[in-house]
């Protein structure tokens, strides 16, 4: 039996993560949220590691607030980066399997089609960059690891765009959402379930890849589509704006090429599909 260490439990994909490790009751999950692990600490690390036998360890603990991280360098590098090569030395020293998770963000949204694993870096804002410095930590420490980047993450869980639109609809607002910015949404179930059918392939095929729902969006878009298919499009005034300023840049194009991801584990939903989906559940 495989037993699984998830990091960053009480986050959005961890949540999701808790949700679907129902399906596989051939695992033993640990499920530890930032606070019960800390992976800053090396010691609580080792500790950790010392009295636990783990096969895989799921990084979902981040630093996630993309606007925050401007005036948080140091946090943000602390968590992404300095926590990610932490994470990948435990893992070595414990011939554990690390899957970790990065972001469209270590790329500068100057392309015009979508960025493969092997297209030049170069993010524009120190979220991405802090992500980016995670990713270069792995892969200098550890071999056993997938490092899945993924976009516009979401669910039903914590606080992200789907749920903001959801609740300022139901608040009868009025919405200006940016055009400027071309991407992906992705349902963070679709991603929690692909991961864990890879750990149950016992794939050894490593490495970096894309994640997210297959098309492209606006964020405009985005709102668009939850609010026709909530069918609370009357509730609010949706207007366009071309640019919505905030404190970190964004790349305007960040669609990420899933062609070796389907190639090597299978398809992945379109993303309005999936959005229809967990707007079913509700």
């Amino acid at each position: 039996m495989k037993t699984i260490l998830v990091t960053g439990a009480n986050g959005q994909l961890g949540q999701c993560l808790q949700k679907h490790s129902k399906k596989y009751p051939n695992f033993t999950f640990l499920f530890c949220s930032s606070k019960e692990l800390d992976i800053t600490s090396k010691e609580d690390l080792e500790v950790y590691f010392q009295n636990h036998e783990i096969d895989y360890c799921i990084n979902a603990a981040a630093y996630t607030n993309v606007e925050q991280a401007e005036n948080e360098r140091e946090k943000a590098f602390l968590v992404n980066a300095e926590g990610a090569e932490n994470i990948a030395a435990i893992c070595k020293a414990n011939n554990a399997i690390l899957i970790h998770i990065s972001t469209d963000y270590v790329f500068n949204g100057k392309a015009n089609e979508p960025y493969k694993e092997t297209d030049e870096v170069g993010p524009i804002n120190v979220y991405g960059a802090s992500k980016l410095k995670g990713e270069e930590g792995i892969t200098s420490i550890l071999n056993e690891h997938f490092i899945f980047r993924t976009s516009w993450l979401y669910s039903e869980f914590e606080h992200n765009f789907y749920n903001t639109i959801q609740r300022k609809a139901d608040e009868k607002a009025e919405l200006n959402i940016t055009t400027s910015q071309l991407g992906t949404p992705t349902n963070a179930n679709d991603l929690a379930e692909y991961i864990l059918d890879i750990i149950n392939s016992g794939s050894t095929d490593y490495g970096i890849y894309h994640f997210s729902n297959e098309g492209e969006a606006t964020w405009y878009d985005f709102a668009e589509e939850i609010l026709d298919y909530s069918e609370k499009r009357d509730r609010v005034i949706l207007n366009k704006t071309g640019f919505f300023k905030t404190l970190a840049e964004r790349p305007e194009y960040s669609v990420l090429s899933k062609e070796k991801v389907i190639n090597h584990f299978g398809p992945i939903k379109d993303w309005r599909i999936s959005l229809h989906q967990l707007i079913d559940e509700k």
